[in-house]
């Protein structure tokens, strides 16, 4: 009896693993996309904002926060104006073929839409060529979302 029921149990393990393994599409550490700052703010404030934990919005499988209700509620009519590509992961990293984390005050807007990277060191070889990197990262961004970060 209790070898089914060890058989059982990692049966429903292998069953579920791969479930747990799937990568988020969003950069969201600790559920909380882009670190917990608000992407409206960096449209309507030109800088980085932390959001409020009490005024939030689920979107992309990611907690989003907003510095007020107000962006919140912007964020809610048109999540695709204001969240940032790659589901906020590295641009450049995206360029080049791989997932990687970012920094809130690594950000550019580049025709009406934010991109973020890794730090600014690597924001500075960004902006050699925004046009290239972006045109790499959209071809490399299907293949990429569901992997891993680097």
């Amino acid at each position: 009896m209790k070898s089914h029921t060890l058989h059982l149990i990692v049966l429903l393990l292998l069953a579920v693993t791969p479930v747990l393994a799937q990568k988020s599409p969003v950069f969201a550490p600790d559920g909380k996309a882009i670190r917990g700052y608000d992407p409206v703010a960096y449209f309507t404030d030109g800088k980085p904002v932390p959001g409020n934990p009490a005024i939030s919005y689920t979107y992309e499988g990611a907690e989003w926060l907003f510095a007020s209700e107000k962006n919140r509620d912007a964020f809610k009519a048109a999540p695709e104006k204001y969240a940032p590509q790659y589901g906020g992961y590295c641009a450049f990293g995206a360029s080049r073929g791989y997932k990687a984390p970012t920094e809130a005050d690594a950000w550019s807007i580049v025709d009406g839409k934010l991109y973020l990277n890794y730090n600014q060191k690597v924001r500075t070889e960004w902006n050699k060529d925004q046009p290239g990197y972006i045109k790499k990262a959209d071809a490399n961004w299907l293949q990429i979302k569901g992997k891993d970060t680097k």
